[in-house]
């Protein structure tokens, strides 16, 4: 599959720029919040690790400049930037603490529904099913697999930060990463081994459409605080990358389904931070 070099640096310094941008805005909240950005990168490097070794599903391309091992560290850093801005936006509206969880993965699938097959076109990572497999490459359940990173994090961090006990703050992202790579972990090897591959999609479309319902039942909506605009920034910059990376390759055209998934989902980024973007 053709690597793109537009592909690669861009990206990592699209990466080096969020997290830089979370860091500044953790940096006044003090160790609990900039605890919380580290951990959600090292995280991301070390689940990527864990499923390339138990699944050898996937691997990514040559031309990444810095790695751990297999994994590129600018994609530990998406995962860690994403989970921060969209726990920092779920902590800002009027949901249950318990659901938050559930709404973050949703808002990091939205990511991912637009930036996977576009990302296997420019060879940035490599399912090895062609581009016609699925999701035009992506396999179905890697969008369960996104949906149940975040998930099992996001509720790890939450839990451990809500215990009664000593020193909670800090054990918080340290229990969060050991215990949100076995969440993902047990998830993968349940849809691998005891979903019937028949039955796979529908389980898949089946746990994201209530998790979708649930969060829309409970009409979540921002509560009259100040966000800061990182919120909207992370999530818009990577639809933003992806467009334009699409764009200029000319991989988007090759579906109009591309096209239209990806501007699907950037209008709905972009409508979800609406206030956040356009406040007076």
């Amino acid at each position: 599959m053709l690597e793109h070099p537009l592909a690669f640096l861009p990206f990592e310094v699209l990466m080096a720029g969020l997290l830089f941008l979370c860091f500044r805005h953790a940096l006044p909240f003090g160790a609990p919040a900039l605890c919380k950005l580290s951990a959600g990168v090292v995280f991301g490097i070390l689940l990527e690790w864990a499923t390339i070794e138990q699944l050898d599903a996937y691997h990514y391309g040559t031309q990444y400049f810095f790695m751990v091992d297999t994994v590129p560290i600018a994609i530990g850093v998406g995962w860690g930037v994403i989970l921060y801005s969209a726990m920092y936006l779920s902590d800002h509206t009027n949901l249950n603490p318990w659901l938050r969880p559930v709404a973050d993965a949703l808002l990091a699938l939205n990511i991912d529904l637009a930036m996977d097959a576009i990302a296997i076109r420019a060879g940035m990572w490599n399912w090895g099913e062609g581009l016609e497999h699925d999701y035009f490459g992506v396999p179905f359940e890697n969008f369960w697999a996104w949906f149940w990173v975040i998930f099992c994090f996001s509720l790890s961090y939450r839990v451990c930060y809500r215990l009664t006990i000593k020193y909670h703050v800090a054990l918080a992202p340290i229990c969060a990463i050991p215990l949100g790579v076995i969440g993902v972990l047990i998830t993968n090897r349940v849809i691998v081994s005891y979903v019937p591959e028949t039955y796979t999609l529908a389980v898949i479309v089946s746990v994201l459409s209530a998790a979708l319902a649930l969060v829309l039942y409970n009409k979540p909506r921002l509560l009259p605080s100040k966000i800061d605009p990182l919120a909207a920034w992370v999530p818009l910059s990577f639809h933003a990358a992806f467009l334009l990376l699409g764009i200029s390759t000319g991989v988007i055209f090759e579906h109009l389904t591309l096209v239209l998934v990806s501007l699907a989902m950037a209008l709905t980024a972009l409508y979800l931070h609406r206030a956040i973007l356009f406040k007076d």
